[in-house]
């Protein structure tokens, strides 16, 4: 059950009246392309791995604060196929904050009853860091609150990929057992995603002012709305989620169709 606005944002900024929202039309599902941890520690002359620490208090807050509105599914781009390709200094300490963090923020997940499950192909990644994500699913799987997806290792033409592939097994499946040719359909497609039985995002937040998708859900986001804020990650909060989620409401949905 969703909690009270002035409880979720008790000191909003001027200008930013909470009151607008409407928590009958707050998104089942949010999908979040985090990006601008690199340009916010270069902004500061950090390293880029401070970036990244930085930005998971934004995460916790954007948790928190999803979950307090009734928000089903958060999506959180953690790590894309494309990665790999940066610094190993980078790679490695991200593999690093990926299960520390889990593991420290596991328990508090828990108790909020969120349940947390990955998207993507864990096996390239260190032990550690794919036992962190497991024991969170282990030991969240059986809660009620909303579902943290974490999508890391992933990539939207990869999945799409995977997807074909699960047709086609099942189409010759059928074929020698009954001897009938299968046609393909977007059901036997869906049950071939890291995403089957979950809702499409009903809108993309994507932070840093950067105008593209990243190979990231490309079949799920066909139908969703896209609000891209020029804040970056670290300091994305609870305030900025709540005009992404006002600009949100303000759009038509029309999945195709005529106003």
């Amino acid at each position: 059950m969703a909690k009270s606005l002035d409880y979720i944002f008790p000191n909003p900024p001027e200008g930013l009246d909470p009151a607008a929202l409407d928590l009958a039309r707050v998104p089942e599902s949010v999908a979040v392309i985090m990006d601008g941890n690199g340009r916010w520690a270069k902004k500061r002359a950090l390293n880029r791995l401070r970036g990244h620490k930085a930005g998971i208090e934004a995460v916790r807050e954007t948790i928190r604060c999803a979950s307090d509105l009734g928000v089903k599914y958060l999506t959180i781009y953690s790590f894309s196929t494309e990665n790999w390709k940066r610094p190993e200094d980078e790679v490695v300490g991200l593999m690093d904050l990926f299960a520390k963090t889990m593991l420290a923020e596991v328990d508090g997940l828990h108790a909020e009853q969120v349940r947390v499950r990955t998207i993507g192909d864990l096996s390239p990644l260190p032990a550690e860091t794919r036992e962190a994500f497991d024991e969170a699913w282990e030991k969240t799987r059986g809660n009620t609150g909303m579902t943290l997806v974490v999508a890391v290792n992933y990539g939207g033409r990869q999945e799409i990929l995977r997807a074909c592939e699960g047709c086609m097994r099942e189409a010759v499946l059928v074929a020698e057992e009954t001897g009938e040719v299968l046609a393909p359909t977007a059901e036997m497609f869906e049950r071939g995603l890291y995403t089957c039985g979950m809702p499409d995002p009903d809108v993309v937040i994507r932070t840093s002012g950067e105008m593209r998708v990243s190979n990231f859900l490309l079949w799920q986001i066909a139908y969703s709305e896209f609000v891209v804020t020029d804040v970056l990650w670290p300091d994305f909060d609870r305030y900025e989620f709540l005009r992404c989620l006002l600009d949100y409401q303000g759009r038509n949905r029309r999945f195709g169709g005529v106003a």
